[in-house]
């Protein structure tokens, strides 16, 4: 029997590697995406392929509710919302609908179909941490008005949505939290640190660090978080929260010092005051995800030199004055730039 899929914001980043691991796999696959900060160049290999289907539209609209509806999947995977941390101020307002009526937009699609779920939240669930490294079961250090509060405060509250779905009617749902995820089909315009970094040392522009650089985070490379994500939706606890990222913290400095030894490239970087309130050091409790198995295979600096060349390549071979729609919007911030 083919496993039918549902995955919104299945043309950005993350959702369309999972795409494409999933119709090669021989799942049906719906993909929905509003293409706010998705692209069509992302899944235009797969739009010929009799196993896939794209639905453009917005999961908060209750006109797509409705078509969803009149299907039944055995598996919804919500990876809906815009993200990268200058977006923000950007696109907040979508930010915070999309996790709140556009997930129980998809909750009642799955409570419908009795399909598993999977919601992807995020590690800045936690705010800026007080304990490292965090557990699931860490409640955060979130300021509820302060500046990030539209994604940390949408994805807290579609986490909230997922639980109460979970226990009220018995939607076999989880949460993921993910962490600083990177790898191919990365938008050449996405505002996260490694595209950045990748980009702006193709097109030879100065290296922007926004604080000291001393900030640190983990990098998990996207096959290895999707691979975290198939083992969750099969083995994962209904109502549960899993971390998934990587197990190895680094400062963005020492970040980009792996970026020039990949590049071949003397880089400097030129250093900025943050645009935002920053968040000091991020770390991952892995320990529930891996008691399913699961294991980060993929080191960094082999995941960004696959990075470097897909990056390369979509350089090279979009239009020179082509621009995203998200990177139209951040070039008119005197915010641009690298954020993690």
């Amino acid at each position: 029997m083919t496993v039918q899929v549902l995955i919104a914001g299945g043309a950005g980043f993350i959702g369309s590697n999972l795409a494409r691991m999933l119709v090669d796999d021989s799942a049906a696959v719906d993909c929905v995406d509003n293409l706010i900060t998705g692209r069509i160049e992302s899944i235009r290999d797969l739009l010929g392929r009799p196993n896939f289907r794209f639905i453009e539209g917005d999961i908060a609209d209750p006109r797509i509710l409705a078509r969803l509806l009149r299907r039944r999947y055995t598996e919804i995977y919500n990876l809906a919302c815009p993200t990268g941390v200058p977006n923000i101020a950007i696109l907040g307002e979508n930010m915070l609908v999309t996790s709140s009526i556009g997930s129980l937009n998809l909750l009642k699609v799955a409570r419908w179909s009795k399909a598993r779920y999977l919601f992807a939240s995020t590690a800045e669930a936690y705010g800026d941490p007080k304990v490292f490294p965090q557990a699931e079961t860490y409640v955060g250090n979130v300021d509820p008005v302060g500046p990030r509060s539209a994604y940390e405060e949408g994805k807290r509250f579609g986490e909230a949505l997922t639980v109460f779905y979970a226990r009220k009617f018995g939607v076999d749902a989880r949460i993921v939290r993910i962490f600083n995820t990177f790898g191919p089909n990365m938008s050449p315009d996405d505002q996260r640190v490694i595209p950045q970094m990748l980009r702006r040392v193709i097109n030879h522009e100065p290296v922007v660090i926004f604080g000291d650089g001393l900030q640190t985070r983990t990098f998990l490379h996207v096959d290895d978080l999707i691979e975290g994500f198939v083992r969750m939706m099969q083995k994962g606890g209904s109502g549960e929260v899993y971390n998934i990222g990587g197990d190895k913290e680094l400062s963005i400095l020492e970040l980009l010092d792996i970026v020039r030894s990949v590049v071949d490239v003397d880089v400097t970087p030129t250093f900025k005051e943050h645009f935002i309130a920053d968040h000091a050091r991020r770390l991952p409790d892995l320990s529930k995800v891996k008691a399913l198995g699961w294991r980060q295979k993929i080191s960094i600096r082999a995941g960004i030199e696959t990075t470097y060349a897909h990056m390369r390549q979509a350089l090279t071979s979009r239009p020179s004055d082509a621009v995203g729609r998200a990177g139209d919007k951040l070039a008119a911030t005197a915010a641009a730039g690298m954020a993690v």
